[in-house]
């Protein structure tokens, strides 16, 4: 692929001998990542469904698979939310958070979803993350695949880092910055930002990125870890964002992310300061491992007094027409679902289950608060699609299974009316091979359709 010369001339000089090995690798083909939805499937569970031909990825928690061979983005499984497709390079930088379940973490540029749902999978059912994204459109898309991957844990946000610092002082276990910036390691896959390349344009991104770490560290709570990633490799926009954001931040240390299969260290030298603990940060060399370039920064502040407490939302209190249209529909439709201590929330006539311990919501935009339910129609209920993604089968008394390589299967995905019984079930709920795929309705004879218009095969 065509290069801008200046890029050229700069990573030349920087890498030296190695400039070549590095340059080659454009010419390579890119690779393609899967990365299992533990949520829904164990690795035991997938090995006895797996359709593709897979290869394990040595340096994070996913498979290689191949673009030639296998369409894993068409198949049912990935409709039902039993994966997720991510670039090999990007899935090591949530693996390096250190989640532990219950942690309140914050994915402060979360789009298109791949580092949030796994964040999401790591934290469990009591966690709580709130994955935020600045652009309404990609923010809806985010929002989309967490619902697909079935995620109740979670509310998605279209804010402004600032306003979200004001809103969350002290708060956060864990941060995490996919920060935007000028996608060098991306060209191959994006050759768009290949030709809008420009050192200015580097400047200005890192600009924009030492911004957006000071409102992060305002939401950090002490003790925490803040985790810094760019998908590109210049130093102005890696370490040397991580050195000026160091020497303001004293209570800031970095902690060593692990330099195997291919990973290689920072580079002090490419900083004015030159500080040695610079080496503790990470980068992925599209020459060195199968992948695309990124680096990754792992930080803790130190601890000091307890972070913030933010007052929990409010339960929203139903009317009895709408208790009583949801629990009819809870009663003849689930079982084994408990709500646990978690709080409803109702948007106009949407109803949502907040996450466990969710914070006050109020005055932030919100696009998705934890797990939407369905909605309050005239004296009834109607569940939603995210509430089907989000169950295991034997949590809704009545479903038809189809098979993944049926053509009943295909017909549902297109939105087609399927054969019931005469039994008129009520909600049903269609799996595939056993994983939750959507709603349907039985009445006389038929399972009338409510797989979402917006994502039906075409």
């Amino acid at each position: 692929m065509e290069l801008p010369e200046t890029f050229m001339e700069k990573m030349g000089q920087l890498l030296g001998k190695e400039a070549a090995d590095f340059f080659r690798s454009y010419e390579e083909p890119r690779a393609s990542g899967l990365r299992l939805n533990p949520a829904k499937i164990s690795e035991t569970e997938w090995h006895a469904h797996n359709p593709f031909q897979l290869e394990k990825i040595p340096f994070a928690s996913g498979y290689y698979f191949d673009e030639e061979k296998d369409k894993p983005g068409k198949h049912p499984y990935h409709a039902a939310g039993l994966y997720y497709i991510q670039e090999p390079s990007a899935m090591f930088i949530a693996g390096q958070l250190g989640l532990e379940k219950g942690d309140k973490v914050l994915d402060l540029c979360a789009a298109p979803g791949g580092k949030s749902t796994q964040i999401a999978s790591g934290i469990g059912e009591n966690g709580f993350l709130l994955a935020n994204e600045i652009h309404p459109k990609r923010a809806r898309a985010l929002s989309e695949n967490i619902e697909r991957l079935g995620f109740s844990n979670t509310v998605v946000t279209n804010e402004t880092p600032e306003k979200l610092s004001r809103h969350f002082e002290n708060y956060f276990d864990k941060i995490l910055v996919d920060a935007p910036c000028s996608g060098e390691g991306m060209f191959r896959k994006d050759p768009e930002a290949a030709r809008l390349w420009s050192q200015e344009h580097v400047e200005a991104c890192a600009a924009k990125q030492r911004a957006i770490l000071e409102h992060a560290w305002k939401m950090l709570k002490p003790g925490g870890t803040l985790f810094y990633s760019t998908c590109t490799f210049s130093p102005e926009e890696n370490e040397q964002t991580i050195e000026a954001f160091l020497a303001r931040h004293e209570d800031m240390a970095l902690v060593p992310i692990p330099h195997e299969h291919g990973v290689g260290p920072g580079k002090p030298e490419w900083t004015t300061e030159k500080r040695k603990d610079l080496s503790n940060t990470a980068r992925l060399w599209p020459h060195r491992l199968k992948g695309e370039g990124h680096f990754a920064a792992k930080m803790r502040k130190h601890p000091g007094e307890a972070g913030q407490t933010a007052p929990p939302e409010k339960t929203t209190k139903l009317s009895k027409q709408q208790e009583k249209d949801w629990t009819t529909f809870a009663e003849n439709t689930l079982q084994h679902f408990d709500p646990g201590r978690r709080s409803f929330f109702l948007y106009k006539n949407e109803l949502f289950l907040l996450p466990f311990n969710c914070p006050q919501l109020k005055g932030l935009r919100l696009v998705r608060c934890g797990l939407h339910l369905g909605a309050f129609k005239k004296n009834r209920f109607e569940p939603n699609h995210a509430l089907a993604l989000s169950l295991k089968a034997g949590q809704c008394k009545h479903r038809t299974d189809l098979g993944a390589g049926s053509s009943e299967c295909i017909r549902y995905l297109k939105g087609e009316t399927l054969p019931g019984t005469k039994e008129n079930r009520g909600w049903v709920l269609i799996t595939v091979d056993g994983f939750p795929l959507g709603w349907s309705k039985e009445a006389g004879g038929i399972l009338k359709n409510f797989y979402p218009k917006g994502l039906r095969i075409v």
